[in-house]
């Protein structure tokens, strides 16, 4: 887990805004919010990484791969499935079913609940 997944985007965003020397003022206008709203991102990040001060989260994000923090981690690509090998509910599709006796009915002889049987209480 990287240390930027305990954060949310925006705490990420403001991270990287303070890493790059901009003000609260400066962060406030470029994501289009309050100085406080601000203020409130960064209290909540200094709390999950453990930081106490703007140096000290500049210095963490800089010692945690900095640029790194905007890209998102590639993730694993998923497993090709190849054509060749059918899924097992096709192969189950695939079989030959067996002639039901009521299937060699004409539609007039079955009865009303389209072939059923019908249950019978005691």
């Amino acid at each position: 887990m990287q240390p930027c997944d305990r954060l949310t985007a925006k705490e990420v965003q403001v991270a990287m805004l303070v890493w790059e020397g901009q003000t609260n003022r400066e962060i406030a206008n470029v994501i289009g919010t309050t100085e406080q709203v601000i203020k409130n991102y960064l209290r909540n990040t200094f709390d999950k990484l453990g930081v106490w001060s703007r140096l000290e989260l500049a210095l963490y994000v800089a010692a945690h791969g900095g640029v790194q923090w905007r890209e998102p981690v590639p993730l694993a690509p998923a497993p090709i499935l190849s054509a060749e090998i059918p899924h097992p509910l096709q192969q189950m599709t695939n079989r030959a079913h067996p002639i039901d006796a009521d299937d060699q009915k004409s539609p007039r002889s079955r009865n009303k609940t389209g072939g059923l049987p019908r249950l019978v209480s005691a």
